[in-house]
């Protein structure tokens, strides 16, 4: 029979520390720390205080964090959407894939240079290290509405970035060294991960949609589940074909993100809530795999350090800053993006993987993964909002919205668009009659500003964050919305 009063305490306990997690968001809100720092930080010394709780082997965490990392990267594709996505489908591309090389790169040569590493320990380290997070980075801006392309070109990078520094990790390890055979083989190897993803996602994805929409079902629960296995099974074909399925499912959000399927917005609260506790799991779970004492190594703590504060102010901005020279995007959104490329549960995750690897001195290394993302999450994670100010990027926090007014339709509404006004878009600070339309095809028809439901007049001026009920004609839907999203022309920085 079962201990009632053993479980009992084993599920107080696990549901104590999950509220705790949770009451952390308060905490880092208020201080400006991003959450996932205390979670990486208390899962560590919980393990050191009791030994028994870090008894997971690197498999299953790796299976753990993947897990998460799907949902997480899933809702991002999906809060991107393809309307926001395609405006800097070029600059997330090329930082997502070029810049993570470069990036790899100069870590690679500044460890074996400057902390004299071997040339194929020092490139695994710039691999592991190269990804920004979606995790920290969504968390981070999350609840921020940041004007201008930067945010969602930091969004997109964090996403993009994931799929191809866990597919160069994997075929870095599979090669066990740099010799060309070695190199031409994973180079192989990541080219079928990309472009077997690719097609995963857009495939995936539109056979999804099909399905979300063809296939009613007899409870409204039931369409969030629905949704979230069809992910899942994107995922897994998509690894078992040879393919990345971490960017098969984050193309299949951003192709989901704008589309209309029934009982979007329940799904959506529901992959959301998910995603939190994604990342949560994911950063406890990788905590309990960090050995402090090792962290407190001089051989550690040191490089790590060094290597964070130089990938922070030189690596970083110098070569992912090239790659967003020929972008038309401005000097201070250019800045921005280039300070807040967060670290975080991926990095620790490829790092995770030298552990479980043949490659020498592997707990050093990982060690200084740990340390790495540590300084970037305290110190960048801390410093976005002064960052914003300093290179006066538009950015306010967005107050949660606890309750909600709707209403119930059999068939999608073609012609309502609900949109939030974009800082330093054309409709940010003019009146609803000063709005570019096209005859009478557009009309707005409701806002709701700092939570509360505002009635329109022609005279009703927008403001930055105001969410806006449009009604258009189906075929004008993309140039109307964009009055409300895009910069505009006059206020963009050349």
């Amino acid at each position: 029979m079962m201990d009632v009063g053993s479980f009992g305490l084993a599920v107080s306990g696990f549901s104590g520390v999950g509220l705790a997690a949770i009451l952390l968001n308060r905490v880092s809100e208020r201080i400006q720390i991003p959450a996932p720092a205390f979670f990486l930080v208390g899962s560590a010394i919980a393990v050191r205080l009791v030994p028994d709780l870090g008894r997971l082997d690197q498999e299953t965490v790796q299976r753990v964090v993947s897990i998460a990392l799907v949902v997480i990267l899933f809702d991002g594709g999906v809060h991107l959407g393809w309307r926001r996505f395609r405006r800097v489908a070029a600059p997330v591309a090329l930082l997502g894939v070029v810049g993570t090389f470069l990036t790899a790169a100069g870590v690679a040569v500044f460890a074996h240079i400057a902390l004299g590493f071997d040339w194929y320990v020092a490139v695994l380290l710039g691999a592991a290290i190269a990804p920004t997070d979606p995790a920290v980075v969504f968390a981070v801006l999350g609840n921020r509405v940041v004007g201008g392309p930067s945010g969602t070109v930091l969004a997109g990078e964090s996403g993009a970035n994931d799929p191809v520094g866990i597919a160069l990790m994997s075929a870095l390890v599979t090669a066990g060294g740099l010799s060309g055979a070695a190199l031409m083989h994973g180079a192989g190897n990541f080219t079928v991960q990309m472009v077997v993803g690719l097609a995963g996602g857009l495939l995936g994805g539109r056979a999804l949609l099909w399905f979300i929409r063809a296939v009613p079902l007899p409870d409204e629960g039931l369409y969030a589940l629905r949704g979230l296995a069809g992910v899942f099974l994107i995922f897994g074909l998509t690894s078992a074909a040879g393919g990345s399925g971490f960017l098969a499912v984050f193309v299949a959000g951003i192709m989901l993100g704008d589309a209309r399927v029934p009982y979007k917005r329940e799904t959506e609260r529901f992959v959301q809530a998910l995603a939190g506790l994604g990342e949560i799991v994911a950063f406890l779970v990788l905590g309990a795999t960090v050995d402090l004492d090792v962290l407190a190594r001089q051989d550690v703590w040191v490089p790590g350090l060094v290597l964070a504060v130089c990938l922070a102010v030189l690596i970083r901005p110098v070569l992912v800053g090239l790659c967003m020279v020929p972008l038309r995007i401005g000097r201070r959104d250019q800045g921005f993006v280039l300070w807040a490329g967060l670290k975080g549960a991926v990095p620790i995750l490829l790092g995770s993987m030298l552990l479980g690897a043949d490659v020498p001195d592997a707990p050093r290394l990982y060690g200084v993964v740990v340390v790495v993302v540590m300084v970037s999450v305290v110190l960048q994670g801390s410093t976005v909002g002064l960052a914003a100010a300093l290179l006066r990027i538009p950015m306010h926090t967005v107050a949660p919205m606890p309750y909600s007014l709707g209403v119930r339709l059999r068939k999608p509404p073609d012609g309502a668009h609900r949109v939030t006004v974009a800082a330093g878009s054309i409709a940010d600070g003019i009146r609803v009659r000063e709005l570019p339309r096209d005859g009478e095809r557009q009309w707005v028809s409701l806002v709701v500003r700092d939570g509360r439901l505002m009635q329109v007049r022609r005279r009703t001026r927008l403001a930055a964050g105001d969410q806006v009920l449009v009604l258009v004609e189906q075929e004008q839907s993309a140039e109307s919305l964009a009055v409300f999203t895009e910069p505009a022309p006059w206020r963009h920085e050349s």
